[in-house]
């Protein structure tokens, strides 16, 4: 005999986040679970294949498959944002291509991702010059250089690991990354910004804080606390930016 069953709206009854990300991507998804309680702000997550090299012509072969990974995110959720996870990819592909993707899937659906939540996080900080760190080859740092340029920015000081392996990204140690930004505090920068999903942070942003003065923003947080502000959602985490 059928056991009898009551059904409700389950976790996707809440305001719910969506996540596209990069299958060599390591990081982003333990970084943003300590934002997003999973019983507080169910985030689904959806994988995009990317190859091992990080290059333009490897990032902008994303284009094509944006639309299938969108459709891996279960419809009849109420997304309040889904994020992109990948800044290389968004300044090759194009935020704006971004969002006609993924809205062709998730109509009417705010889309973000790691640069346009940078941009829009350096603004809520009011600040104009970045102290700028990439663990990009020198092409993929130069296209990122330049849309934060047009956006109106001044890159004050600039250091990259030149890294191509997305593997070897996530393995960069976090103290290797608070060197890097402790020498870039000592610019004359308003922000530090850390770029990559798949470079570890999260557990140094506070410490580079206190050491430089001055705030330090990462990919994945800011793209955490974009996503929270699209959505409507009050979270904390790491940095000064949590606070604006």
């Amino acid at each position: 005999m059928a056991q009898a069953f009551e059904t409700d709206q389950g976790y996707g009854g809440q305001t719910v986040l969506g996540l596209i990300v990069l299958t060599t991507d390591e990081t982003i998804e333990p970084e943003l679970a300590s934002v997003f309680t999973p019983s507080r702000v169910p985030v689904y997550h959806s994988r995009i294949a990317f190859e091992e090299e990080v290059t333009p012509e490897t990032l902008g072969r994303m284009e094509q498959d944006l639309p299938a990974s969108a459709r891996m995110l279960s419809k009849g959720l109420n997304y309040g944002a889904i994020g992109y996870g990948c800044t290389s990819g968004a300044t090759v592909i194009g935020a704006d291509r971004i969002a006609e993707l993924v809205n062709g899937v998730h109509p009417d659906t705010p889309v973000t991702n790691p640069i346009t939540a940078v941009i829009a996080a350096c603004k809520a900080l009011k600040a104009k010059k970045i102290g700028f760190l990439t663990p990009y080859v020198a092409d993929v740092s130069a296209m990122m250089r330049g849309v934060l340029e047009r956006e109106g920015f001044e890159i004050a000081e600039f250091l990259s690991f030149e890294e191509i392996r997305d593997s070897v990204v996530a393995r960069i140690t976090e103290k290797s990354t608070l060197d890097a930004v402790k020498q870039l505090g000592q610019s004359d920068c308003d922000v530090v910004f850390t770029s990559c999903t798949n470079l570890r942070a999260f557990g140094i942003i506070e410490e580079a804080e206190a050491a430089i003065g001055k705030p330090v923003i990462s990919s994945n947080s800011a793209l955490a606390w974009h996503m929270a502000h699209l959505a409507g959602l009050d979270v904390d985490g790491p940095g000064r930016l949590f606070s604006v």
